[in-house]
């Protein structure tokens, strides 16, 4: 049975990002995607944030997940999965395409460093040390299994450090690579398919046993990009047949209401306002993603610039630019459209000037890596912050600035946003719609309201830029460095923190020390001293029994009831003695070297031994699981290759760098009040397939059920109606809503069976897709072992005997020499004969197949089976005359035999 349950994304919702699905089946649970909202909404309307109860349900599900599979690379698919791997135990296997891997790391790696850059999100990670040497959260092993996380900004967003160990442990797999999974997922084999829209998107196809096949689709573009190949679903032939009639569809349906304009009349009305606005020496900032879509845009403005003889600067405000076009150059094979074939040199030879080497430290060193010379923009300038930016570049100076993020909701796009609306003839461009409640939502509703109806972007137009009024408040946040006062206070605390936790160190070694001499104290210490207290009985002629026994004196206590466990000061016992060495207790009252009978024993001075003893168990030696680790720790280190040990010397030197050179900050928030002087204008650039495509691609996958998630009520309903009025789609349709549920094949019943050896070995298997299929007949056996029944193989003495003829009933007469009569054998085929296919497999061995009418394929008139004047006779006719029937006319020759061989081998044969 399949469950699934829409954590964030659904249907008829008003927030359609992020996206985050549980898929159960059977009683495998699935993750489909784990976004992150955007945190910096303008204004929260309720008490609470929208995204509050979104990530609660992933953290209450996050420890039961079994698998995780990741879509795309940007955040709305991946950007909260760093802080729920690392904090609410989201630990399960994870797999995903290799650039989406680096993509969803880039892009999370630029939103934590601009969050934390500009406001305390104020978490703190409970966890306290054990026994063992292992952090644990506070609490574990009696309720809590994962971390807490306090955040008082009400934000979930992860360290740095998080981050890069998170993605880490991500499994990636190549397009239309299976992988069969194991451990409770066992029998599961997961498969991506390329999705187009970003670099590494994912069609993921899921494979269950008891199940069928279920398909998630969503955010995918049949369209040709300039960096990309469309989706992999749309072949020339139709459908690609691996991902044709699945059992489940979860697909997108946010844009299924829209009409997209031509990608002529896009590009063109981006360029034209790009270069009218340059030439008029006003500057244009572009709102962009930092990993995925922004490539689109560099490799258009780059050709443009190209061809056009540009000489303004293209600005890309981004802390991971560098890292992030890095990674891009390295995979090659993973992109398409122009960029695979162009070539990248302007004199032909694919080389670069050597003057083109600047502006990116160290990737100097890196020309000769793979794909160096690809996608070396010549006109992008990299900048990490703002503050660069105006170093080298006037605000008068005419540029194009691309700045993260696509929202304006924080970072470098909100910061110049302030200053750069206030500039008359300035132009704003956006290239995509943002999140609900977002500064770029507020910027897109609001021009989008300006558009006349006829003109609107969803109706197959561009629309045209409006000139902005009016003022608009916005809240600002930063980090100033301390001064005065403030600084002094700082660095008066740091000193007193720094001595605080110097004494703390100080104590703690001390008392270690003392620890270490005090390890002899066990059960088998006390045992010795009671042996020899019995000893001193018997020489003192005390007996046992009487009523007078020797005083015993408490474990850690001298005969003068001192405890010298209790002393926690080396100094002290240093002062009371006469020489350098160390002895429990205080011992300077030891004067005497005779016992005193009938009084108390006094303590002798002696050379401080200490027998070392093995603590044991009830199960033996004890192990110290904290030594082991940090062992495992130190081995893991050693093995690591050389390339590693270097990547993580330099990112702690970074690490260490940028904590010395930041100064002394505080966190800072003010409102401002923006005058809205500039232009503004939206070109669609997300890269999507609109309504037309969505409308015409479903059906042809032609699922048997489907369920629409991301998409506002208006694009729910627009596919609901398109798909009833197409007579062969599935009524069986469901849209839920965040939190419901939808079961589907609860009316199924599937029953576990362990087949025997002996018949294993006897069953006659055919290849069908991914499956393999044959009849088998035997008895079900219990075991008393085992609670899965075993099939095994009938006996003929288990076979029904025939039942003889009654009394008086005469039986029929046979001819002499002639056999009884035997049941013939009987077969079943399994599959679903395509015309196309046949045609396919005849013509590639020298078959002629022409396709005549509906449904009648003739097949015959090959070279290899003779000439013309034979061709007529070796023809044969396929014909489906139904559902599961198939009619073979034609006269007995060599090609009537191939062709039926042909169509069983397009079939599984049952034979029973």
């Amino acid at each position: 049975m399949i469950t699934f349950t829409p954590l964030s994304g659904a249907a008829r919702s008003s927030q359609t990002a992020p996206l985050c699905y549980l898929l159960q089946v059977d009683d495998v649970r699935i993750l489909l995607d784990c976004g992150s909202p955007d945190w910096e909404p303008e204004k929260i309307e309720t008490s609470q944030a929208h995204w509050e109860e979104y990530c609660q349900s992933l953290r209450d599900c996050a420890p039961t997940v079994d698998l995780v599979l990741l879509s795309h690379g940007d955040l709305q698919h991946s950007g909260l999965f760093a802080f729920s791997h690392s904090r609410w135990g989201l630990k399960a296997p994870t797999y995903t395409t290799l650039p989406v891997q680096a993509m969803a790391r880039i892009a999370s790696i630029e939103e934590v460093e601009g969050l934390r850059d500009e406001q305390d999100i104020g978490d703190q990670f409970q966890a306290t040390e054990g026994e063992d040497g292992i952090v644990r959260p506070e609490g574990e092993g009696q309720e809590e299994t994962v971390p807490k996380s306090i955040t008082k900004s009400g934000k979930y967003v992860a360290t740095l450090r998080e981050v890069q160990d998170s993605f880490d442990s991500v499994n990636t797999l190549r397009y239309s690579q299976p992988a069969h999974l194991q451990g409770k997922c066992q029998g599961l084999t997961i498969t991506p398919f390329n999705a187009g829209h970003s670099i590494g998107g994912t069609i993921w196809k899921i494979r269950s046993p008891s199940s069928g096949t279920i398909m998630y689709c969503v955010d995918y573009n049949h369209m040709k990009e300039r960096h990309l190949d469309g989706t992999v679903l749309l072949r020339a032939g139709g459908i690609f047949e691996p991902l044709a009639r699945p059992d489940l569809l979860i697909t997108s349906a946010d844009r299924a209401s829209v009409i997209s304009s031509r990608r002529k009349d896009r590009d063109a009305a981006l360029m034209d306002t790009v270069t009218a606005t340059l030439s008029s020496r006003s500057s244009l900032l572009l709102p962009c993603d930092s990993s995925t879509r922004v490539l689109e845009l560099l490799v258009l403005l780059d050709q443009h610039w190209n061809y056009s003889k540009l000489r303004y600067p293209i600005c890309f405000l981004s802390r991971t630019a560098s890292e992030m076009l890095t990674f891009v150059r390295s995979m090659m094979e993973w992109l398409g459209g122009t960029v695979s074939k162009e070539d990248v040199g302007e004199d032909g030879t694919g080389h670069r000037r050597q003057d083109r080497k600047r502006r990116r430290g160290d990737e100097d060193d890196n020309e000769d890596a793979l794909g160096a010379f690809s996608l070396r923009f010549r006109h992008l300038e990299l900048f990490p912050n703002p503050q660069a930016l105006i170093q080298k570049y006037s605000s008068k100076d005419p540029k194009l600035i691309l700045a993260v993020p696509a929202s304006l909701s924080h970072g470098p796009s909100r910061q110049l946003f302030c200053s750069f609306a206030a500039v008359p003839d300035n132009v704003i461009l956006l290239t995509g719609r943002s999140q609900p409640g977002t500064l770029g939502g507020v910027l897109f509703d609001r021009w989008n309201d300006s558009q006349r109806t006829e003109t609107k972007w969803d109706n197959g137009k561009i629309g045209s830029n409006i000139m902005m009024d009016g003022t608009l408040k916005l809240r600002m946040n930063s980090k100033e460095p301390l001064q005065g006062i403030e600084l002094e206070e700082y660095l008066q605390k740091e000193q007193a923190a720094r001595e605080k936790e110097a004494a703390s160190q100080a104590a703690l070694a001390r008392q270690q020390r003392i620890l270490e001499a005090d390890e002899d104290d066990s059960d088998s210490d006390e045992d010795e001293d009671e042996d020899e207290e019995d000893e001193v009985r018997r020489a003192l002629g005390q007996d046992e029994d009487s009523g007078e026994r020797y005083p015993k004196r408490r474990k850690g206590e001298d005969g003068d009831g001192n405890e010298w466990n209790n002393i926690d000061d080396e100094g002290l016992t240093k002062q009371l003695l006469s020489f350098d060495i160390y002895l429990k207790g205080n011992v300077s009252k030891a004067t005497s070297f005779f016992k005193h009978v009938g009084g108390q024993t006094h303590r002798f001075r002696m050379f401080p031994y200490v027998e070392k003893k093995r603590r044991v168990d009830e199960y033996g030696e004890t192990v110290d699981v904290g030594m082991w680790l940090r062992k495992g720790k130190i081995l893991e280190e050693e093995s690591e290759s050389d390339d590693i040990k270097d990547y993580r010397r330099r990112q702690a030197e970074e690490e260490m760098k940028k904590a010395a050179l930041e100064p002394p900050s505080k966190f800072v928030t003010t409102e401002v009040e923006v005058q809205m002087s500039c232009r503004l204008l939206f070109v669609d650039l997300e890269g999507l397939s609109d309504g037309r495509a969505i409308k015409t691609l479903i059906p042809q996958i032609s699922p048997r059920k489907m369920i629409i998630v991301h998409a506002a009520d208006d694009p729910t309903d627009a596919l609901i109606r398109s798909c009833a009025n197409i007579r062969v789609m599935t009524k069986d349709i469901h849209a839920p809503r965040i939190g419901e549920s939808v079961q589907i094949g609860q009316q199924i019943s599937s029953f576990p069976i362990s087949i025997s050896d002996e018949l294993l070995s006897s069953m006659k298997m055919s290849r069908f897709e991914d499956n393999e299929v044959g009849f088998v007949t035997g008895r079900v056996v219990t075991s008393v072992s085992s609670i899965i029944p075993i099939l095994e193989p009938v006996s003929v003495s288990a076979l029904p005997k025939p039942v003889p003829a009654p009394t008086g009933v005469q039986a029929p007469h046979r001819l002499l020499g002639s056999r009884p009569p035997a049941t013939l054998p009987s077969s079943t085929m399994i599959g679903e004969l395509k015309l196309t296919a046949l045609k396919s497999r005849l013509t590639a061995i020298g078959v002629q197949a022409e396709l005549v009418g509906e449904g009648v394929l003739i097949c015959g008139g090959g070279a290899k089976y003779g000439g013309a004047s034979d061709a007529l006779e070796e023809t044969v006719a396929v014909r489906k005359t139904g559902t599961g029937r198939v009619e073979l006319e034609g006269n007995v020759s060599d090609v009537y035999y191939v062709v039926r061989k042909e169509i069983y081998a397009l079939h599984a044969l049952v034979a029973a």
